[in-house]
């Protein structure tokens, strides 16, 4: 199983109307721009999560998207199933999928197959959106000072920046 560009770059979007639901609509072009995606493409894949009712599109100069429920009721699992569609290792596992081909008997590998999907879906379903928005915005915070001392050190002459308190804290507690 691949998560393609629609599926990631469509989570990532909802994270972002996550971080800010309750405060109104989001523009698409500050969506794009806080994940740094194409607008253009962001615009199809909200257009694919409004028919899905995962968000509500509002018109006018302050429209944008909202998210169409708390993101705390909404899954993971709901939202690549309606980017991705399946979300099946192999065919036969899909509702009326055949082992073969042949629709008759299943193959020596599909309990296997089997057991893969349903602890996929059972991961995905352990993450409600809100979930995942704090665990992007703590890794994009985490990340924060590792790309400004790649910057730093671009410029010569710089200071160094201060490592933040999880770098600290890593230090310490290696062996």
């Amino acid at each position: 199983m691949r998560i393609s560009s629609r599926g990631q770059y469509g989570l990532r979007a909802l994270a972002v109307l996550s971080t800010r639901h309750g405060n109104g609509p989001v523009q698409v072009r500050e969506i794009a721009r806080a994940e740094r995606l194409s607008a253009k493409y962001l615009e199809q894949l909200l257009g694919r999560l409004r028919t899905g009712g995962l968000v509500k599109s509002v018109r006018g100069a302050r429209g944008g998207y909202t998210l169409a429920r708390d993101p705390k009721e909404i899954r993971v699992r709901e939202v690549l199933l309606l980017l991705e569609g399946s979300l099946a290792p192999v065919g036969c596992v899909d509702e009326g999928g055949a082992c073969g081909g042949d629709g008759q008997d299943a193959c020596s590998a599909h309990g296997l197959w089997q057991g893969l999907h349903a602890t996929v879906l059972t991961y995905l379903d352990s993450f409600t959106l809100a979930d995942f928005a704090r665990a992007t915005t703590t890794t994009r915070d985490a990340a924060r000072p590792a790309e400004a001392a790649e910057h730093a050190a671009a410029a010569p002459g710089a200071p160094a920046p201060e490592p933040a308190e999880s770098e600290l804290l890593a230090a310490t507690t290696r062996g």
